[in-house]
């Protein structure tokens, strides 16, 4: 690594948002690089801020970490992306987003009523689930009736 290309630890966390705490996480798995110095101190390539703006796109529009690991290595020699790697690999992500959208505009619109929880406390409510019909369903546990894309757990740690 050119010396002159490479920033420490605190000025990665500074320059891309993530905890140093996340990018050591995201080294573990293989995500970002590092290299060391002889006291053993981490060191970065500058276009490693590429890639972390990437892993955090990726994770905001609802990639897990497995997709997002996927998609990094099919890049060449664990290369950051390109704008045309980046045209190909979001290509797909439209609809993802179309399905965000739409599951939040429909918790938008039910909100004043039900969450979609479950619990039976509302008289009056759309997504109802009256006699517990929920339980023991594929749609059980949790929020049962809370569109599917919002049900799921956070994809993408830390």
């Amino acid at each position: 690594m050119d010396t002159h290309d490479v920033l420490t630890v605190s000025q990665v966390a500074a320059r891309s948002g993530f905890a140093p705490s996340a990018l050591r996480f995201y080294e573990k798995e293989g995500l970002i690089r590092a290299g060391r110095t002889p006291g053993g101190q981490r060191r970065y390539e500058r276009s490693v801020l590429r890639r972390l703006a990437f892993i955090r796109a990726a994770g905001n529009v609802g990639l897990s970490l497995e997709e997002i690991r996927e998609q990094l290595d099919g890049l060449p020699a664990g290369r950051t992306p390109t704008k045309s790697d980046w045209h190909r690999i979001s290509a797909h992500w439209r609809g993802r987003l179309d399905e965000q959208v739409a599951a939040l505009e429909a918790l938008r619109d039910k909100l004043d009523s039900c969450i979609g929880c479950g619990c039976l406390s509302l008289k009056q409510c759309s997504i109802s689930n009256t006699f517990d019909e929920a339980a023991g369903s594929e749609e059980a546990p949790g929020a049962a009736y809370l569109p599917r894309l919002l049900r799921r757990p956070p994809r993408v740690a830390p």
